[in-house]
């Protein structure tokens, strides 16, 4: 019985010491600037994301333009997308490196999500262009389709349906086939960004899209070629 309690206050430790660990990594992140490169491996791919600290974390870094709003107001809806595809893996592939990267996904977008909603709000826009109202729920079926979003990737109504009925083997090649797409949409919004943005954290964000995704599309495509 002792040897269980004391087994039980060890595992409990070391909770503790993995989530304070994990805390400073955000706040650390969460402070840094676009040269930051220690930011980019945990936001993508390498544990929780580094902008998830405060909603208010990058509100504070100098000032803002019409193409910082306009990265923040895409990359929502990018990124919601993005996640529901990788719930979608997670639940349908067969294949452990699929639902691994899937995954990965979830862990870096969703709390980016949350740090863009919040610069959108700290500087008074809405985010959705055009629109005072927040963006609608991650489901597919709220989500505009349309032509406007073709160039940054995003996944039309009947591809998200393929996706969803997909199994197996198929759901793996399908995810990789989609994604690479998806990821190349949003590296290339990313890029603008950092050419034509101002924000200090919004460009260290979109450095960390380009550096974690453009990584994540080398690791999809290697496994469309094994197969």
């Amino acid at each position: 019985m002792h040897g269980f309690l004391r087994t039980t206050r060890r595992a409990r430790r070391g909770r503790i010491a993995l989530a304070s660990a994990a805390a400073a990594v955000l706040l650390l992140a969460a402070c840094g600037d676009a040269g930051d490169d220690a930011s980019h491996g945990a936001r993508h791919g390498a544990g929780p994301s580094a902008t998830a600290t405060t909603g208010g974390s990058g509100t504070a870094s100098g000032g803002f333009n019409d193409a910082d709003v306009t990265f923040a107001q895409q990359m929502i809806p990018h990124h919601r997308q993005a996640l529901e595809m990788a719930r979608l893996a997670e639940r349908r592939s067969s294949d452990p490196e699929i639902r691994k990267l899937a995954g990965q996904i979830e862990v870096a977008q969703d709390p980016e999500i949350e740090i863009l909603r919040s610069w959108l709000k700290a500087w008074g826009k809405p985010e959705s262009p055009g629109s005072g109202t927040e963006h609608g729920a991650t489901g597919h079926g709220n989500m505009d389709h349309g032509g406007g979003h073709g160039a940054s990737g995003m996944m039309s109504a009947d591809e998200m349906s393929r996706l969803e009925k997909a199994e197996g083997a198929d759901a793996d090649r399908e995810f990789a086939r989609l994604m690479i797409r998806h990821h190349e949409g949003a590296v290339a919004m990313a890029e603008e960004e950092r050419r034509n943005g101002r924000h200090t954290k919004a460009k260290a964000l979109a450095a960390a899209v380009v550096k974690g995704q453009s990584a994540e599309i080398v690791r999809m495509k290697r496994f469309l070629d094994s197969r």
